[in-house]
């Protein structure tokens, strides 16, 4: 799933905002830059079930044969 950050600007000035796809404590990462490019404070904020989970890192590794000459 693609990373992402929703934001919705409800009519009385209210923002909200949403990360999708960020898992574990990441996304809380965004919360500082969310509040300077908007020039906005946090005054609440409930975590959604992704920041209970674990971010998992897929690593390929390839075995590398060294074929010595003689």
């Amino acid at each position: 799933m693609d990373q992402k950050v929703k934001i919705r600007i409800k009519p009385d000035g209210t923002i909200e905002a949403e990360t999708q796809g960020i898992k574990g404590k990441a996304c809380t990462d965004y919360i500082k830059i969310l509040e300077e490019m908007l020039e906005a404070k946090t005054v609440e904020s409930e975590y959604t079930s992704e920041f209970y989970e674990q971010e998992q890192v897929m690593i390929n590794q390839q075995q590398v044969n060294t074929i010595k000459q003689k």
